[in-house]
């Protein structure tokens, strides 16, 4: 039997050993051969010492890797799976320096006076802006300008002084101002809806019901003088009346002021106004006449003075008062 010269023996770090797997991997054949350690010429020997700190920093070092890699994030699916969130990157715009408010903003400040103040000045200083105004403007109705006169004479109630008599000369002078308001625009919007501006009757009468009833409460001063804005508030009232009855018994014969209770509502306004719409109620009378208004007072006998539209309407036009006219 051949013995092996211990001076040829392996170093210790290149032998296999029970308690490393990882050296045993690094070498696949344990059984190492004596020609082969014989070819491996000059070989350096670490010391134990040293061969096994070696061992113990690359075993630290691989431990630590392992460690990392298992607590990083990466790994875990329930991360993988949470959305990400989406963080806008939009800075909002802070103002440096100071600078006027744009239109738009400006106009979300201004009230509705305010409004038709920077109207009415722009219109001025530009005609042409102020006709394109009226020409593009919607119609006022009769809601609408109602409401407005309503705020006239609001204000012109809310100026009276408290105690004394309402119609003194002393409370005269306090709502002066305030009453000549309410008339220029009561005077203002009536030709408005006056023909041929207003094509229908129906709305004209209307509008006019309205107006009137703003003059009937008109107070009646102690001074003579100072009832003159409402006799002549009156005068203007009674020839509007009158011109809107007189357009209005020429188109379909007059009929709406035969339904409309028109007779009986001017004969109130008459009334309550002293008599002084008196020249309305006559352009309605003039206006119905071929209607035979008076027919009710008429006898039953004088059957030729019945007017031609009752005859159509009770079936007897051209006959008889026993006969009658189809299926009427």
């Amino acid at each position: 039997m051949n013995v092996i010269n211990s001076s040829f023996a392996p170093p210790p770090h290149l032998l296999p050993s029970r308690l490393s797997p990882t050296r045993n991997s690094e070498f696949p054949n344990p059984q190492l051969q004596l020609h082969d350690l014989a070819n491996l010429g000059s070989v350096t020997v670490l010391a134990p010492s040293m061969s096994n700190r070696k061992r113990k920093a690359d075993d630290e070092g691989s431990g630590g890797d392992d460690d990392r890699m298992s607590a990083s994030p990466s790994g875990s699916p329930a991360i993988l799976n949470r959305p990400l969130v989406k963080h806008s990157t939009k800075r909002m715009r802070t103002n440096v320096s100071g600078r006027p408010l744009p239109l738009p903003r400006l106009l979300e400040t201004l009230s509705a006076d305010d409004m038709r103040n920077v109207l009415q000045a722009i219109c001025d200083q530009h005609p042409d802006i102020g006709n394109k105004v009226l020409t593009t403007a919607p119609r006022p109705n009769i809601q609408s300008t109602l409401e407005v006169l309503a705020k006239y004479e609001s204000a012109f109630q809310s100026a009276f002084p408290f105690g004394g008599r309402a119609s003194s000369d002393y409370a005269y002078n306090r709502v002066r101002q305030h009453l000549i308001e309410l008339l220029e625009a009561l005077k203002d919007f009536t030709p408005h809806f006056l023909p041929p501006n207003e094509s229908q009757p129906a709305t004209s009468l209307a509008f006019l019901d309205g107006a009137t009833s703003f003059i009937h409460r008109l107070p009646n001063w102690d001074t003579y003088q100072h009832n003159r804005h409402k006799e002549e508030a009156y005068e203007e009232m009674a020839k509007a009346w009158a011109a809107v009855f007189r357009e209005a018994a020429k188109k379909a014969g007059g009929i709406q002021l035969q339904y409309g209770g028109w007779d009986q509502k001017i004969a109130k306004h008459n009334e309550m106004s002293g008599g002084r719409m008196q020249e309305a109620e006559n352009e309605l009378r003039t206006s119905l006449g071929w209607m035979g208004t008076d027919a009710q007072q008429t006898p039953a006998g004088q059957q030729g003075n019945i007017s031609v539209r009752d005859q159509l309407f009770n079936g007897t036009y051209g006959m008889g008062a026993s006969a009658r006219v189809g299926a009427w």
